[in-house]
């Protein structure tokens, strides 16, 4: 099977800072790092660090063709992901010394996917396939449209959040990732619950107290803890999350498996700083010894 990606590519420019930055405040960094991100980008790498085959569709601008060349690395198919004129997009990045961040996100070329761009890759799709999406591109809800007439598996992982972009793709989900602020403002936004949200899957993440699975078919749910770790860098952890459970659905493993590994996955990630660039692989988070 495969995972598409309908994601974001970005160059992730992060600095290092004493604390984050108040309004009106010039703070000088003490470090800055240049990595391949964009959540689109950061779920393809760690889907196929996880073991599946990924092929992504984007878009990088005239400046970003080594963000492709990278993913391509990383053992991501990268046939579909087109040069726009556009620049490719960049986050500025803040971390602080506990591991908190704040970002600033340029979209520029993740925001100029043609729609023939798109008919042409999900034309290779076959029956059975994941396709997933973030709210950093546009053609959102062409795609998850698109993706129920194949009979493809259409997965939403709902940042950065927007109540009205959640509400057009939510017919054609079968599987939605979201935290707890982002499931309050959705529920506020449409009356529903996680658990009665038209979606056969939900994940709602919950930092560093872990993640509540529903089932909203049978009404089951599950809470899945958070590992104690020491973190220094939580950029990029909820997209290795994300990445790593759809790997695990390719994979056909029960929801709970592919979570467990998720959290694995996730725990190693925020004791590292960079995003894409330092997810881990199936075999660190298999013999990583984590409480």
């Amino acid at each position: 099977m495969t995972i598409w990606n309908l994601g974001s590519i970005n160059a992730d420019m992060v600095y290092a800072v004493p604390h984050l930055p108040r309004p009106g405040e010039t703070l000088p960094a003490s470090d800055l790092s240049r990595f391949l991100g964009g959540k689109g980008a950061n779920m393809s790498v760690a889907a196929a660090r996880a073991g599946a085959g990924v092929r992504h569709i984007g878009a990088v601008g005239p400046d970003g063709l080594w963000a492709a060349k990278r993913l391509a690395g990383y053992g991501v198919d990268t046939r579909h992901v087109a040069q726009a004129e556009a620049p490719t997009g960049h986050a500025i990045i803040a971390v602080e010394s506990s591991g908190e961040n704040l970002i600033l996100l340029f979209p520029g070329a993740n925001r100029e996917i043609g729609a023939d761009h798109l008919t042409r890759a999900l034309g290779e799709a076959r029956a059975g396939d994941l396709l997933v999406m973030q709210n950093e591109t546009n053609a959102q809800v062409e795609a998850a449209r698109m993706g129920r007439d194949l009979g493809l598996t259409v997965c939403y992982a709902a940042a950065p959040f927007d109540a009205e972009a959640v509400q057009a793709v939510l017919p054609y989900l079968d599987f939605l990732i979201l935290n707890e602020v982002e499931a309050e403002q959705l529920q506020q936004a449409t009356g529903l619950a996680p658990a009665e949200l038209p979606v056969t899957q939900v994940i709602v993440t919950l930092g560093s107290k872990g993640a509540r699975y529903f089932d909203t078919e049978s009404g089951e749910f599950a809470d899945f803890p958070a590992l104690k770790v020491e973190a220094v860098d939580t950029t990029g952890a909820g997209d290795t999350f994300t990445g790593y459970v759809l790997a695990g659905m390719d994979r056909g493993m029960p929801m709970p498996q592919a979570i467990d590994l998720a959290m694995r996955a996730a725990a190693i990630m925020v004791t590292r700083h960079g995003t894409a660039d330092v997810i881990p692989d199936l075999a660190e988070v298999q013999r990583a010894r984590l409480g």
